[in-house]
């Protein structure tokens, strides 16, 4: 096997990987390979030694999570390219779909949008009641001829609505305008942000504080031939994951200023910023409190970068300055304040890094033992956490990586969504994970902050695992095992005939919200190859819950207040978000911002620093377990 290929350096662990996929032949008794990581024995043993570790916890635990797809009417499934099936090769097309959510009609209401690669994309209004209805066709935005990646919603024209921007592998990019009551309209070219490549994640902000929101688009580089297979994909290429080795296949990241009227310009070049690598997503913070949006772009095969933003005229690459080691197989990330004490901290996961060697449910929680070369990773150690990576904000640009310490470790991770899940006024985290074909199941972590002392194992305590009644497989595709093209599929070896071939199921994406309107927050997915979770939680109904929203609407800033810092004072906290929109990899969380107020029955003060620099201060009407509406008070006049 070639030096470049994903799993070179275990030459032994792709073929162990095929050997745990299940097998189901057509119309026969279910057949499975020995599959001791898998079975639904070993998540019950896990589960119980989790709930054995409650004593550790001071903070509340006693609610559930349950999957509610079937009650809330969604019948979205996420479907693959060949590439992840059955013609399965290691390339970037397994890194899934994200979802975003957003009130796309006014009615009050967060509405949500599945990405898709095959069939096409779907928007889902919010009936009320944890209730939804398909109204894809009437809102136009279905994609159906192209691979999406993801998307994400944001008000370019502060007209009032939220508009959507889309990105595709070689499909063409897309600006969907919305005319504010949720028919969209495709402007890409006339806004000229279409650009043709195998672009990733969109991240929306005013990076020039001029009222309008930029976006920086990322590309991941050429994974793709310019063959074309079922359904029209493009066919990846052999060594996609050695792509980071060849220079002549990079794309680099676009950053599109805003021009107004929905036109946008490519100021990649004159605001300094490079290529940042095989990028799949990024996202923004004032880091250095300067009242400016700094950039932290991933990087999924090598180092990460920093741009640090210089009064909006300039972007410089302060890596090594403020994060000299970083995740060499960074995948998703979220800026917050696990601590409360005012500052953005960062949380990145990393995906590649537990891919170099076959690992056992009693090594998830660590940091990956690398197998790879130093000439593969273009680095040694001295460079590179091989494994999430938590960056504790001391202020004054000073970062100290403590994710071992915080216990933010985890396997196979993807997209990390954030939000006060018990409403107590600490940030705790989900973070969709698992591989699917042809790997073993891997689970989906929840972790509750424990007062910002340490993040703890949650998902079997809180029902979010062992997914759906202990279900670990769903069908992958079919396959002919009489056909002489079947001889590449390992399942088919010593059988004939048509037979359905199952794979592990596994989350890529999530978005946190209060989808049915109780008081607490619920989790959706876009899981791969297969149908969403629609995670509900039981939370209000078995306690008291005390909690605040906070909606912007921004007059010298850009109208969704993108940039904001929201400080809500209760109970003695001061509770710190930023309304940034983002929601890990590849998705968009809600507006408004949900505060957990803990046992405070009163709100004190609230304070919004708007992106213009503007400080606005409330400290009447605010009655929790109501959504506050802000609007940014207007410049005063001269006397």
């Amino acid at each position: 096997m070639a030096q470049g290929s994903k799993f070179a350096v275990l030459p032994g662990l792709f073929g162990a990987a095929i050997a745990l996929v299940a097998v189901l032949a057509a119309q026969s008794p279910q057949v499975r390979f020995p599959d001791p990581d898998l079975g639904v024995s070993t998540l019950n043993a896990r589960a119980r030694a989790q709930r054995a570790t409650t004593d550790q916890f001071k903070v509340v635990y006693g609610f559930q999570f349950t999957d509610r797809l079937k009650e809330s009417g969604i019948t979205f499934v996420h479907r693959i390219v060949d590439d992840a099936g059955v013609a399965y090769k290691p390339v970037h097309y397994d890194h899934g779909n994200g979802v975003a959510v957003a009130d796309v009609d006014g009615d009050g209401l967060l509405d949500i949008y599945f990405t898709n690669q095959i069939g096409g994309n779907q928007l889902w209004k919010n009936l009320g009641g944890g209730r939804f209805a398909d109204i894809t066709k009437d809102a136009g935005v279905a994609l159906a001829g192209r691979i999406s990646v993801t998307a994400s919603f944001a008000d370019l024209d502060n007209d009032g609505d939220e508009d959507l921007v889309v990105t595709t592998v070689r499909g063409g990019n897309v600006l969907f305008e919305n005319d504010g009551k949720g028919h969209f309209r495709d402007i890409s070219k006339a806004a000229g942000v279409d650009h043709v490549g195998h672009s990733s994640g969109v991240v929306l902000f005013d990076f020039d504080r001029d009222g309008l929101v930029d976006l920086y688009v990322c590309n991941v580089g050429h994974y793709t031939t310019d063959e074309r297979g079922t359904g029209g994909a493009f066919v990846g290429v052999t060594d996609g994951f050695s792509g980071h080795l060849h220079p002549d296949r990079s794309e680099t990241a676009i950053l599109y200023k805003n021009l107004g009227g929905l036109r946008f310009k490519d100021v990649t070049k004159a605001m300094g910023l490079g290529d940042a690598g095989w990028s799949g997503d990024a996202s923004v913070a004032d880091v250095n409190g300067d009242g400016f949006p700094d950039l932290y772009a991933l990087n999924m095969q090598g180092r990460n970068h920093y741009f640090e933003n210089q009064d909006g005229k300039r972007f410089v690459d302060r890596t090594a300055q403020v994060f000299p080691r970083t995740s060499w197989g960074a995948m998703g990330i979220k800026f917050f304040d696990y601590d409360n004490d005012g500052r953005p901290d960062l949380l990145v996961t990393d995906m590649h890094s537990d891919m170099s060697q076959t690992v056992g449910p009693d090594r998830e929680k660590l940091k990956s033992q690398m197998a790879w070369t130093p000439d593969f990773l273009q680095g040694d150690g001295t460079k590179f956490i091989f494994g999430n990576s938590f960056f504790h904000n001391l202020g004054a640009s000073k970062m100290e990586e403590i994710s071992d310490r915080v216990g933010v470790e985890n396997y196979w991770p993807w997209g990390p969504s954030v939000g006060d899940l018990n409403a107590d006024g600490w940030q705790d985290v989900f973070i969709a994970s698992s591989m699917d074909y042809p790997h073993r199941y891997g689970i989906n972590s929840l972790l509750l902050n424990n007062r910002g002392e340490k993040f703890l194992d949650s998902e079997f305590i809180l029902g979010v695992e062992p997914r759906r009644g202990g279900r670990t497989h769903t069908p992958w595709f079919e396959a002919d095992c009489s056909q002489p093209a079947a001889s590449s599929i390992a399942a088919c070896k010593g059988r004939s005939g048509k037979i359905t071939v199952m794979a592990p199921l596994g989350s890529r994406s999530s978005v946190m919200f209060d989808l049915d309107q109780d008081g607490d927050l619920d989790i959706v997915t876009n899981d791969f190859n297969s149908e969403p979770q629609v995670l509900v939680s039981d939370l209000a109904q078995r306690r008291a819950v005390h909690w605040l929203g906070v909606s912007l609407v921004g007059t010298s800033s850009n109208r969704d207040g993108l940039g904001a810092a929201v400080r809500v004072s209760a109970g003695g906290r001061v509770l710190t978000q930023w309304n940034d929109g983002k929601s890990g990899y590849l998705a968009q969380s809600a507006m408004p911002l949900y505060f957990g107020l803990g046992d405070a029955a009163t709100v004190d003060r609230v304070e919004v620093t708007w992106p213009s620099g503007r400080t606005q201060v409330v400290t009447t009407g605010l009655t929790p377990n109501t959504t506050l509406r802000l609007t940014e008070p207007a410049r005063p006049q001269p006397r």
